[in-house]
């Protein structure tokens, strides 16, 4: 309940805002009037989005991966027949895609609807249940919700900064935009799958291998970046042809399929660190370590980056900013369990899976008896 309200006031707020918010970011003429009204159609569907995702969120906490995953796989099945239907076979063109979007949010409600009815996991709702909930969500919501603003920031100003070359470098970074979570998705698989395991040796006082998960963690990031990287130096041809790109859409996009691989190699670092500190206690972390490369990271080098280089130096620059505070992240990562390793030292078994607790509770820090987890 509390994630549909959230959602209802986010559709509020941004739907009258929609077409400044556009101008700002650097939308014009008839791109500004076919984003507005792609907004206007798909923004409401929130509402079917917040509580698909929150309904996925309880299952892979229940431990039911496999139904958590068919509530995403499921949508993106229902875009890939739905797209091309509405937008070439209705010659709905934007329109299509929008509501295709609708779709396939709505998709998201069911099936993750679907699976917590099955397992028993949603209970009827009462005010006085969601009044008391909220301070416990609300402590963890907070510092996650501006950490994954912070990538949209990031986003926005890099189109801002694009917009100065024209149209089809806008239309170039938004392929990129698309092709990025598809291409790098294992990396966000991987940062959802530490997390549980981090929290169990935490309770468990395996120190050992909690850092064991980081090191592999960051293993496997490298290997499949590469093996990624590779694909997209290999085939940025034959994609660049496939989204009909050319002039400086083709020039960015090429770009990115070569330099890819060493920024999100950094991003899978970082997405390792926000892991680790969501789940160990530490989500202002997160928020702070995302913020700085959304900020610091990424406006000055882009801005360098595009008086030096222009639309490739855009993205070069916004990348930089993936190196230094993915390495911040991974390392701030390995300095937390030493942390709690330290404070664990003299804590009864007991009193530790209740602080490995709390903090699942968004709790910053512990009672003064079993040590602050700063």
């Amino acid at each position: 309940m509390l994630g549909l309200a959230a959602a209802a006031l986010l559709v509020a707020a941004l739907l009258p805002l929609s077409d400044s918010l556009l101008r700002l970011i650097g939308a014009s003429g008839e791109a500004l009037r076919v984003a507005d009204r792609f907004v206007w159609i798909a923004l409401p569907s929130n509402l079917f989005m917040g509580p698909g995702m929150l309904f996925s969120g309880i299952l892979r906490a229940a431990g039911d991966a496999r139904r958590a995953m068919w509530v995403t796989l499921g949508g993106a099945l229902v875009t890939v027949g739905l797209d091309p239907l509405l937008i070439f076979g209705a010659g709905l063109g934007v329109d299509g895609a929008a509501i295709a979007t609708c779709v396939a949010r709505a998709s998201f409600l069911a099936i993750g609807w679907h699976g917590v009815h099955r397992l028993r996991l949603l209970g009827r709702p009462t005010l006085p249940a969601v009044l008391a909930d909220a301070p416990v969500l609300i402590r963890i919501a907070v510092p996650a919700v501006l950490t994954n603003l912070a990538p949209s920031v990031a986003s926005a100003v890099t189109t801002h900064l694009l917009a100065r070359y024209g149209a089809t470098a806008v239309a170039g970074n938004a392929v990129i935009d698309r092709l990025t979570p598809v291409a790098f998705g294992g990396l966000f698989a991987l940062s959802g799958a530490i997390g549980p395991i981090l929290g169990q040796n935490w309770g468990a006082g395996r120190f050992d291998r909690m850092r064991l998960v980081l090191r592999d963690g960051a293993r496997v990031a490298l290997l499949y970046v590469l093996v990624v990287w590779l694909a997209l130096a290999l085939c940025r041809g034959p994609l660049t042809r496939l989204f009909e790109l050319d002039g400086v859409a083709a020039e960015l996009f090429g770009f990115f399929c070569l330099a890819s691989g060493a920024i999100w190699l950094f991003n899978g670092l970082l997405f390792l660190g926000n892991a680790a500190f969501n789940n160990l206690g530490f989500p202002f972390r997160s928020t702070l370590l995302n913020w700085g490369r959304a900020t610091l990271g990424t406006v000055p080098p882009a801005l360098l980056g595009a008086s030096l280089y222009g639309p490739r130096g855009v993205i070069a620059g916004a990348g930089l900013g993936s190196l230094l505070f993915g390495s911040l992240g991974l390392a701030l990562a390995f300095r937390a369990v030493g942390r709690l390793e330290r404070e664990a030292a003299g804590q009864p078994a007991a009193e530790r899976v209740r602080a490995a607790a709390e903090a699942g509770a968004g709790r910053e820090t512990a009672p003064a008896r079993s040590g602050a987890l700063v």
